[in-house]
């Protein structure tokens, strides 16, 4: 049992650590919370002084602010959808003994390391061209016309891009998880005479309870700032500016921080209401 002496001494190696990433945290925030009250032109002026809540109010009734939070909560939920099934399927399926499983995996888990930008780019020019992409050559062999999806199906692509870069770590911790299952369960389970689905159902799924909550938590939370997706692909054009690509473009064509600010603070508080809403609906699957 640990002492009061002991549980001093960690509390006092650990704080250089909490008070750097307090620091790292609460600076960045406090001085877009600052700006965000301000008239900022950096190449008109600089400071023009305080402006209140005018940032705010021109930020949320621009035309184009709830499109931009529909849009990016249609993004992130097909994502999510996306990357939860198929990474159980996956995490199933790489579990399974079969030739060159280190490679397989390796391989599965690798475009999680490719850089978003980079990732896009290959989308972009090598799958989704319609001209010289090679589904466009596919749809060709098939004597169909060759889909433009940047273009018609703006959204779908988006997803599908994202999907791709976050499915590797979605299947990465969800067949750690898998890994860790009893099977002696599922052995006397399959002795009973409990079919697949059954067992997948009431056992497995079950055991992924905790997995499931953490890839969601984590993936809903880097996937309300997508950018350079949207920047490389798109740039915002087709339905397609999500909340941080409208914060950009503000910034971009008022030269103006402190509506950017604004907009960072509505960023801030967007990505709050959904995490405690998402910690009261399956965090209580970390507490099992």
């Amino acid at each position: 049992m640990a002492t009061q002496h002991s549980r001093y001494a960690a509390r006092l190696m650990m704080a250089p650590a909490v008070i750097l990433l307090l620091g790292w945290m609460l600076v960045p925030l406090s001085m877009t919370l600052l700006f965000s009250f301000k008239k900022y032109l950096p190449l008109r002026g600089g400071d023009l002084g305080w402006v209140g809540f005018d940032n705010y109010t021109r930020f949320v009734t621009s035309s184009a602010f709830w499109p931009s939070v529909l849009t990016t909560l249609i993004i992130v939920g097909g994502v999510l959808i996306i990357t939860v099934v198929f990474g159980v399927l996956l995490a199933i399926l790489l579990n399974q003994p079969m030739w060159g499983q280190g490679i397989v995996r390796i391989l599965v888990i690798a475009p999680f390391f490719v850089m978003p930008t980079v990732s896009a780019l290959v989308w972009k020019n090598m799958f989704m061209d319609p001209v010289n992409g090679l589904f466009a050559h596919i749809w060709k062999i098939f004597g169909l016309t060759p889909v433009e999806w940047l273009s018609q199906a703006s959204i779908q692509s988006i997803i599908m891009i994202v999907s791709w870069q976050w499915l590797p770590f979605a299947t990465l911790i969800l067949l750690t998880a898998i890994q860790s299952l009893d099977s002696e369960q599922l052995e006397a389970a399959e002795m009973d005479g409990a079919p697949p689905l059954a067992r997948f159902g009431f056992i497995t799924l079950p055991h992924l309870g905790r997995a499931l909550t953490i890839v969601i938590l984590i993936q809903t939370i880097f996937l309300l700032s997508i950018f350079a997706e949207i920047f490389v692909t798109t740039g915002g054009a087709f339905g397609t500016r999500t909340l941080s690509y409208l914060i950009f473009q503000r910034v971009l064509e008022s030269q103006n921080i402190g509506l950017g600010s604004a907009g960072g603070i509505y960023a801030v508080i967007l990505a709050n209401i959904i995490a405690i809403f998402l910690m009261r609906i399956v965090g209580k699957n970390l507490d099992a």
